[in-house]
């Protein structure tokens, strides 16, 4: 999905209602809409009580929180909304809805002066808690820093979002929609739900820690008018993916839907193995085989039951032998994708393991974690491999791949990915927040679902399973790394929302896997 800037955003809106037709009252009926559908979401994967407080601003994004206000209302939800702005102040379209807010039995509490957000929320967040705090106070407009009552009401949303999950409307307020910079207060969000398309500050890396997941919201502008904005780094969306998820047929079987070979594990790190594992088997694979240490075998059956695990010979340091597929009846052709590297260990037995892979089959093959780390000052073997290869590096693995520093990389993230995708000729992901994917003759996609509490162990164990099973079921690698990036964000997303950020693991992500398809197709 292409980006857009605040001028090409706007420009967007007038031709959407004077080429096309379609009255600004509903679009912003259509954005409050969509707003109320992610609210209603993220409350029912937390399973909270329907509570929502909205502060409004007196722009369109405030239009678009009266909107969502009713919509929430009508579906059973307690609401309150606090405005930053008298209600007089509204007009046009926004003026229109407050109208049909009040008709339907939501007062709106007014704090249109600074003093009237010195104290805090006792009245409207007491009542409310748990609740979702919703951000409409400023748009994309803003240009420089939010001053005066706007300034005091963003600090009281983020006094607010620490123990209360906040979602921005559009951007988070406070934001500069091209840059990605705050020059002042700024809302941090949990999740952004943009109208129309992304802005094109979301994917700078200022930009971070203050989107959160961002949902697209289909307003009705005519795809047709998407074909004007400039070509670059684009941000993956769920509606984009859709296209890739098809229904299951009727008369599917598990050898129809594809089978995934997993080289992993070893001595006290089984787990690496059995997350892999458990991830491609969510992902919709219909077989999954492991090759693993002798040692370990057991471990990782019993994290996976519904895997096939087969133990080869091992070293003395416990990693798998690179003689162990002696007298094994099957060969990497046999299985429709590979994953090789997940908790395999350091060491030339690897390294014969992934030179196998790569040269032996043209089977789709990702490297992941110490296949990767294998490969540095061996790059030849990617760039000549007879197979798709897919790597899937964090910065520190990115880092000792190209010879260079963490910190190089995380200062240009889209741009190693890039280069890195165009030199090894392979598809590219580098993950962190804002994971980037990339394919050697394209433009760089950035992934925007995802949290802090994916940061813990197993989390890219678990990535680099579901990859390999998209593969598997016949999906091409760059497709597939975009829907694996994607729904695993959102698998992690679920998996806070439904634990916590702080005390989520990689398990429940994984667990979440099964959710974010139902998410994504809607069943």
């Amino acid at each position: 999905m292409k980006t857009a800037t605040r001028a090409q955003m706007r420009a967007l809106d007038a031709r959407a209602i004077s080429e096309a037709g379609i009255p600004g009252e509903t679009l912003m009926e259509r954005a409050g809409a969509g707003v109320a559908r992610v609210v209603r979401r993220l409350t029912e994967h937390a399973g909270w009580a329907p509570r929502c407080l909205l502060v409004a601003g007196k722009g369109a994004n405030g239009g678009d929180a009266l909107v969502a206000a009713r919509h929430l209302k009508a579906t059973g939800y307690e609401v309150a909304v606090v405005s930053a702005c008298e209600a007089s102040a509204w007009t046009g379209d926004a003026r229109i809805h407050l109208g049909k807010m009040t008709a339907a039995g939501i007062a709106v509490s007014e704090r249109p002066a600074v003093e009237d957000w010195a104290g805090p929320f006792d009245d409207d967040f007491e009542r409310m808690a748990p609740c979702v705090v919703v951000d409409g106070i400023l748009g994309t407009g803003l240009e420089g820093a939010a001053r005066g009552v706007s300034a005091r009401a963003i600090e009281r949303v983020n006094e607010a979002g620490r123990c209360r999950p906040v979602v921005a409307i559009d951007i988070p307020s406070g934001l500069d929609a091209d840059t990605g910079m705050a020059a002042g207060p700024a809302v941090r969000a949990d999740a952004t739900v943009t109208m129309g398309y992304p802005k094109r500050g979301f994917l700078a890396c200022a930009a971070l820690d203050y989107v959160g997941t961002v949902d697209v919201v289909d307003i009705g502008i005519p795809a047709a008018y998407a074909e004007a904005l400039p070509t670059g780094a684009e941000m993956i969306s769920a509606s984009d993916m859709a296209d890739l998820i098809s229904p299951l047929p009727r008369q599917a079987h598990k050898g129809s839907r594809g089978h995934t070979l997993i080289i992993a594990g070893s001595r006290g790190y089984a787990g690496a193995a059995g997350l892999a594992a458990r991830a491609a088997l969510r992902s919709g694979a219909g077989l999954v085989t492991v090759l693993t240490a002798r040692s370990v075998a057991p471990i990782v059956a019993g994290l996976a039951p519904e895997a096939m695990v087969h133990c080869g010979a091992e070293t003395e340091a416990g990693m798998l032998a690179k003689d162990a597929g002696r007298g094994w009846t099957r060969d990497v052709k046999d299985f429709n994708a590979v994953l090789i590297g997940p908790g395999l260990g350091v060491g030339a037995d690897t390294l014969a393991w992934v030179e196998r892979v790569l040269g032996r089959s043209a089977t789709p093959a990702v490297l992941d974690a110490d296949a990767l780390s294998v490969c540095a000052g061996r790059l030849e073997m990617i760039r000549q491999a007879r197979c798709p290869v897919t790597v899937t590096p964090h910065p520190g693995e990115m880092a000792r791949l190209l010879g260079s520093t963490a910190q190089d990389v995380q200062a240009d993230r889209v741009g190693t990915a890039l280069s890195t995708a165009r030199d090894l000729r392979c598809v590219t992901v580098l993950k962190g927040a804002g994971t980037v994917v990339c394919q050697p003759d394209g433009h760089p996609h950035v992934n925007m679902t995802g949290n802090p509490g994916m940061a813990c162990g197993g989390s890219g164990d678990a990535l680099a399973g579901l990859l390999a099973g998209l593969l598997a079921q016949g999906i091409g690698p760059f497709d597939a790394a975009r829907l694996a990036v994607h729904a695993h964000g959102m698998a992690g997303d679920i998996a806070a929302w439904r634990r916590s950020q702080a005390g989520m693991t990689a398990a429940d992500l994984v667990d979440a896997i099964s959710c974010a398809w139902k998410v994504m197709r809607g069943r």
